[in-house]
């Protein structure tokens, strides 16, 4: 299957930077074709100072070789060749009240034979409109019902728990869809988990950019602003001390620029920073935990 999910993530990553170009409105994202020295290499898409989007990315890659020593026991692989290819995408808008959000879909195949799919999405709002919020999961849990009744639950939980800045005891955002290590079972082929995988990678777009394109024009302040550069800065933390796709690309020798292409153009960190009681700030604050019910508010 290795070559027919390789070119379906390719062009899955043209349809949604015309998606996503579409819903700027200004614009279009510039290409960087890179290559792997170990085998592979991919495609960075970037888009940067847009109607809607500060900044943003779409990267597809496939890449193939050995692991590293700590990377392969950290998978609990025993021959370290693998294959990899997928498609990660994360957006950073200018307007405070437009949510950042993330998107990956992937799959790997192990030296030893063994091959998994995993991926994702989730929304990290500034300010948390609920009624957009339950849209949004409805939207993941419509498409993971389509497949097994406890994809839904199972994977939104494993948001939560994955999502969360422990340091900070809060979660990244309000969560979404997340999963790992799909492997073929006896009642699941690898063919139906590449359809599940195809059916979230195409969720992505209409939904994401539905809210997009509800708030893009909501006026805002220099306070917002304010807040929207700190919940940045939580964003910044999660990626560089707990997200371990980001580890993993940067011990398996991937592309940096790639690989850091999450981050947001500006961020910052304010000493002590306490919203106050009964603020907008607060009450966003307060839907950064794990457990919340969204589909049922």
């Amino acid at each position: 299957m290795r070559d027919k999910i390789e070119k379906w993530f390719k062009n899955f990553q043209e349809r949604l930077t015309a998606d996503l170009e579409t819903c700027d409105g200004k614009a279009t994202f510039k290409a960087d074709q890179w290559e792997r020295p170990g085998g592979g290499g991919g495609e960075a898409r970037v888009i940067q100072n847009g109607a809607v989007f500060e900044k943003g990315g779409v990267n597809f890659s496939a890449v193939e070789g050995e692991l590293p020593e700590a990377a392969a026991k950290a998978l609990h692989l025993p021959d370290p060749h693998f294959f990899a290819t997928g498609v990660s995408v994360v957006m950073h808008p200018e307007n405070p009240h437009v949510p950042i959000t993330h998107m990956n879909v992937r799959y790997f195949e192990a030296g030893n034979g063994e091959a998994w799919f995993g991926g994702g999405i989730d929304l990290t709002p500034i300010y948390v409109n609920k009624e957009q919020v339950t849209f949004f999961h409805q939207a993941l849990k419509t498409t993971c019902d389509r497949f097994q009744p406890t994809y839904y639950p199972e994977f939104k939980k494993w948001a939560d728990d994955y999502f969360y800045i422990p340091h900070r005891a809060e979660t990244r955002g309000v969560g979404g869809i997340f999963f790992d290590r799909l492997t073929a079972t006896p009642e699941i082929s690898l063919e139906e988990r590449f359809a599940f995988v195809q059916a979230v990678a195409d969720t992505f777009a209409p939904t994401y950019t539905a809210i997009a394109n509800q708030n893009r024009n909501l006026p805002y302040t220099e306070q917002e602003k304010a807040w929207q550069l700190t919940r940045r800065g939580r964003y910044v933390e999660f990626n560089l001390v707990n997200d371990r796709g980001t580890k993993f690309g940067l011990e398996t020798n991937g592309r940096t620029e790639s690989i850091l292409m999450s981050l947001p153009p500006l961020a910052s960190w304010e000493y002590n920073l306490i919203p106050a009681e009964g603020s907008a700030e607060a009450a966003a604050l307060a839907c950064f935990q794990k457990g919340i019910d969204w589909v049922n508010q």
